[in-house]
């Protein structure tokens, strides 16, 4: 039996005790928790709202929105992209990508957008109009929003592969390739640009840095360590997106840890036990992290005990959060959006944006 089959059976298996655990027959402890009444300091209101497609479709995708300037990008599943004006909601272009479904971006470059498709391709847009202007084969799912600078469009793909393809054309410049352990969590995070350097988390639990001309590694650092006996335990995927702050490469792994890196090292100025796939936020000099068990931790940025921990939320399929004044947002799988305290994590306020819930990472503008 291959590899990759071997790898395929235990991501099917792996499917089937996710449904099962989603049965009625689950204990009440197993549950999502049920949202509780509070004192709300705070309220949502609605700017606006708009329809784009499928939104994320029937599969697992997480097709972030990008935010430029005045204009907000989106993408669907099933292949619409639009363009909104940030301040009002008109929409000010929509087309629809051909031939394949969409299942990461958007990426925003100087006149492009970018992204990723289930077929294993980086598709390259105008974007004034949306229109397609190239898409490149990469090898496998590109889950992840490419990257791009004034010469290369960097993209991830779920095959364990880095490529920087030529933004004008598409041709590929330089590849790297590691090697997947048996089993992963689907998905990818999405390398992010930094002083000269492309840096990418990987499903073996380490974080490299790049050289974005060449693609020589500078630096290769280990986040998580793969533990158990199980290969359901020993999956440390670092699938959250990457965050910098104050010069400094925040990294957290499921079943892990999460870990402040040096960027131009690679050297870990500290580490704390962790266990998220989703992104995270900053403010008030703490790291806030999402946990996979829907709790919320503040770790402080200086590497001592984490501030606080709410589990208020456990269960609920988070997002990653942002931070917004002097609170931190999140949104569950039914839709809720949830403002708490960055001081102490206390609920501040409550609203349902969508009854279908929401994966992507909360962006604040």
């Amino acid at each position: 039996m291959s590899a990759n089959v071997f790898r395929l059976l235990n991501l099917a298996l792996l499917s089937l005790l996710i449904v099962a655990c989603g049965s009625n027959d689950i204990d009440e402890d197993q549950k999502p928790a049920k949202l509780i009444d509070f004192d709300a300091e705070k309220k949502f209101s609605r700017a606006w709202s708009q329809s784009v497609g499928d939104g994320q479709g029937d599969i697992y995708t997480r097709l972030n929105p990008a935010i430029d300037r005045d204009t907000i990008y989106v993408a669907s599943n099933d292949g619409k992209v639009k363009a909104i004006n940030l301040q009002s909601g008109k929409t000010l272009w929509s087309n629809k990508v051909k031939k394949t479904a969409l299942v990461g971006g958007i990426g925003v470059g100087e006149a492009t957008l970018l992204v990723g498709s289930v077929a294993g391709e980086v598709i390259a847009l105008d974007k004034s109009n949306g229109k397609e202007l190239w898409r490149t084969e990469v090898g496998g799912e590109v889950l992840a929003a490419p990257q791009a600078d004034d010469e290369r469009v960097y993209a991830q793909s779920y095959d364990g592969k880095v490529v920087a393809l030529d933004i004008k054309t598409g041709s590929q410049l330089w590849s790297y390739q590691h090697s997947l352990p048996t089993l992963t969590l689907r998905g990818t995070s999405t390398p992010i640009i930094y002083r000269g350097s492309l840096f990418a988390g990987f499903a073996n639990g380490r974080v490299v840095s790049f050289d974005l001309e060449s693609g020589a590694v500078r630096w290769n650092t280990r986040v998580a360590v793969a533990k158990g006996e199980s290969e359901i335990e020993r999956i440390v995927d670092v699938d959250a997106d990457l965050l910098i702050a104050d010069g400094v490469i925040y990294a957290v792994s499921y079943q892990g840890q999460v870990a402040a890196i040096d960027p131009v090292s690679g050297r870990k100025a500290w580490a704390s036990d962790a266990s998220s796939y989703t992104g995270m936020s900053t403010g008030f000099g703490n790291v806030y992290v999402t946990g996979d068990d829907g709790s919320i931790t503040a770790f402080e940025k200086n590497g001592r005990a984490p501030s606080w921990t709410q589990t208020i939320l456990a269960r609920r399929k988070l997002s990653g959060s942002a931070t917004l004044s002097s609170y931190i947002i999140v949104a569950d799988y039914e839709g809720y959006l949830h403002a708490l305290s960055q001081v102490d994590g206390h609920m501040v306020a409550r609203t349902r944006s969508d009854s279908s819930g929401v994966r992507t990472n909360l962006q604040v503008a």
